[in-house]
């Protein structure tokens, strides 16, 4: 099968798209995720507390995870050119309005926009990335695009934590709006039109979300997730507190946890294509153990910088070990089951960044880690007892079971 915008069977040009999808992910997320490296400043200027800051990580991932599996039915069939495009910028007002943000309120309006736009972009990367290349290199497509989710997880926060400590928190929101501006640009001009013959529904989705190894994948995520943000949205504090970091030295940390965390995404990849279920129960045990050790052996800079790194190699894999449990579990429906994903994965960080504020206003800033570390234990139990997303006597028929929908959406017959 030929895809309908690479009749050439993929080129410089179709792969161009591909990589601008990537950063378009990577944009995304690290908008979301700026306030982690950001909260002391924050809520120093605005005058509230870091729990309270922290609130601008949760009001952003509880709008993406409500647009997210919202977005493919709304759009039905129109074009997916126009629409990333509009997505893109609605994420650059957004962190144009948090740069500008005189109040918390304003603030918050700001991170409610940059929601909205993440969790549309995230939605259909996958979909996107996929009708760009040819059939036989549709899997490598899908990996270089979420690769920007994986390396915005990892290095968005160190990026714009420096950013933020050289010229302040308010330049790291107007660079990423900027970024979106000109990415939008790019998208305009790189990707082909991309028009949509069959939409989803609703209620398909939620029929996906019913079937057993989907839904194992998707409580294996939840958990995970909230535990990492319950404690990485309060990671400065943790380093100031615990570890006696200073400003300068933050920056610094984060980049070794993000260089640590890109190193376990690749470690992870080519593990959870052959197995997702032995690869997520290794993360998630190794998650446990390392937050956990932080409030014990993390007294110092050096054991502090230590388990950070050993963090940022375990929560590396995460994300491209659960979109590939997803897409083994259903590959017959992978945009329906990449906005299920997008939808829990941002709910388990707005869930996370709410937990570990109350904690932190409550119980104190290394109460963050107890709470991640017995939310992973409880992730790594849940994929124990889950069965493998895909058996591999199973893959052959599920392969043949996703063609019509591939060739619907992408070409259109």
């Amino acid at each position: 099968m030929r895809n309908a915008t690479s009749p050439d069977g993929g080129g410089l040009a179709a792969w161009a798209a591909v990589g601008a999808v990537a950063a378009a992910t990577f944009t995304v997320v690290t908008s979301e995720m700026l306030p982690v490296g950001l909260l002391t400043p924050i809520g120093r200027t605005l005058g509230v507390s870091e729990g309270v800051a922290g609130l601008a990580l949760t009001v952003t991932g509880l709008v993406a995870a409500v647009a997210a599996p919202l977005i493919v039915p709304a759009l039905r069939r129109a074009d997916r050119r126009p629409v990333v495009v509009a997505l893109l910028l609605t994420l650059a007002l957004g962190n144009a309005v948090a740069a500008w943000s005189p109040n918390a309120v304003a603030l918050m309006a700001g991170r409610v926009l940059v929601g909205a736009g993440m969790g549309g972009v995230w939605a259909l990367a996958a979909s996107l990335a996929a009708r760009l290349v040819p059939e036989r290199s549709r899997g490598t497509a899908i990996a270089v695009a979420f690769s920007g989710v994986a390396i915005a997880s990892v290095l968005g926060v160190p990026a714009g934590t420096l950013l933020g400590e050289a010229a302040g928190w308010r330049a790291a929101f107007a660079a990423a709006g900027g970024f979106a501006v000109v990415l939008a640009a790019a998208m305009a001009v790189l990707l082909p039109p991309l028009p949509v013959e069959r939409s989803t529904n609703l209620r398909g989705m939620a029929g996906l979300a019913a079937e057993p190894r989907v839904r194992a994948g998707l409580i294996a995520t939840a958990l995970l997730v909230t535990g990492h943000f319950a404690a990485y949205t309060y990671v400065r504090p943790v380093l100031e507190d615990v570890s006696g970091a200073d400003a300068g030295q933050i920056g610094v940390l984060l980049l070794g946890y993000g260089v640590a965390g890109v190193a376990g995404n690749f470690a992870s990849g080519a593990r959870a294509v052959r197995s997702p279920r032995a690869t997520l129960l290794v993360l998630g045990t190794a998650l446990a153990v390392t937050v956990l050790l932080v409030p014990l052996l993390g007294r110092s800079l050096g054991g502090g910088a230590a388990l950070l790194m050993l963090w940022g190699l375990a929560y590396g894999g995460v994300s491209v070990t659960v979109q590939n449990w997803l897409l083994a579990a259903a590959p017959h429906a992978q945009e329906a089951a990449s906005g299920l994903l997008v939808a829990v994965f941002n709910a388990a960080i707005a869930l996370g960044a709410l937990l570990g504020g109350r904690a932190a206003d409550g119980l104190g800033t290394v109460s963050v880690m107890w709470v991640a570390g017995l939310l992973a234990a409880a992730a790594a139990v849940q994929v124990v007892r889950a069965a493998e997303p895909a058996r591999p006597e199973e893959q052959g028929s599920m392969r043949a079971a996703s063609v019509p929908e591939s060739r619907t959406s992408a070409d259109g017959r």
